[in-house]
């Protein structure tokens, strides 16, 4: 149920066109994409396109602006508003071939036109029967592929990403620059969840210490791939995607790309450990902080620190000589 999205469109005497949708703009670009819509739809200038806050005395019983959905189900409402605005016009622009839409609107305002049109869409095909394991659960699938080259300071601990490079397969995107941009914060945000945002916990009293910018590690300015490339997939067959204009949701589904970066690490660690004689399986847990990964070398100095089991279980004291 919560896969549906609705619109409502209204155009003035003047010719500009005010857009209110179901999605919340939260910094992704939804509201600039909504109004491409409306501006494609109408074949009007992007600069005629307003976009009203979102309200639900404007766009009723909404579905969460979440699961990377909202220019799906929230561009297709608005399609469908504006296609029937758009064909309520045609008679118009038809008689009045060459004349601004401010004319044409107001011509058809005097001629007792409906301005106003509500659109509503919900995503088709879908649904799933978990008792027959039949059905779809998925309209479709984002695909994309990441590479990363990390440089590992195996004294310390400590890494440098050097260069990233990503393929999306976003279908035909609605806007190249919003569609790189999220893939550019989804990387990142991956990268952090797989190498730096650690959970740490009080001992005695298990509750969390990792709670706040101090301790909690979210990836900064300097975590960023010194060489940064991002693509799109470019002359793929869109022709079976029944989404707005074929494009691809593109909020969340780079995330986890950003693990490319906790792999390379891996086998940087690897190699430390062939280069030390080191032949025991690698065993090494998510996120790859400084000090995981430098006790991960298994190299002499790591040795020497490293705690035996036996005081980890509280039955030995020991001293440690370095």
């Amino acid at each position: 149920h919560l896969n549906q999205g609705m619109a409502l469109v209204h155009v003035y005497m003047d010719g500009s066109v005010l857009v209110a949708h179901g999605g919340t703009e939260m910094g992704q670009g939804l509201h600039t994409k909504m109004a491409m819509v409306a501006a494609e739809t109408l074949k009007l200038p992007l600069e005629s396109i307003f976009i009203s806050e979102t309200a639900t005395n404007t766009a009723a019983n909404t579905s969460p602006t979440a699961a990377s959905a909202s220019s799906d189900l929230n561009g297709f409402a608005v399609y469908n508003a504006c296609k029937e605005l758009a064909d309520r016009l045609q008679p118009y622009r038809d008689r009045m071939v060459g004349e601004p839409f401010s004319k044409i609107a107001k011509v058809a305002y005097l001629d007792r036109c409906n301005l106003t049109a509500a659109g509503h869409y919900c995503t088709p095909d879908i649904g799933f029967n978990w008792a027959t394991n039949e059905g779809l659960l998925y309209f479709y699938f984002t695909q994309g592929v990441a590479i990363a080259e990390v440089e590992l300071d195996t004294l310390t601990g400590s890494h440098t990403t050097l260069r990233v490079d990503i393929i999306m397969d976003v279908g035909r995107s609605l806007n190249k620059a919003i569609d790189i941009g999220q893939i550019e914060g989804a990387f990142a945000q991956g990268q952090g969840w797989s190498t730096t945002e650690e959970f740490l916990y009080f001992p005695t009293t298990g509750r969390l210490f990792t709670t706040g910018p101090g301790n909690y590690k979210i990836p900064s300015a300097m975590d960023i791939a010194r060489d940064f490339r991002v693509e799109l997939l470019e002359g793929a067959d869109t022709s079976a995607l029944k989404t707005i204009f074929s494009s691809k949701g593109v909020g969340e589904p780079p995330l986890f790309l950003g693990a490319s970066v906790f792999f390379a690490l891996r086998d940087a660690v690897g190699a430390k450990r062939r280069q030390e004689g080191v032949d025991a399986p690698l065993y090494m847990e998510s996120p790859a902080t400084p000090e995981t990964l430098r006790m991960a070398c298994e190299d002499q100095l790591a040795q020497m620190v490293k705690i035996p089991q036996a005081l980890k279980d509280g039955k030995t004291p020991f001293v440690i000589r370095i």
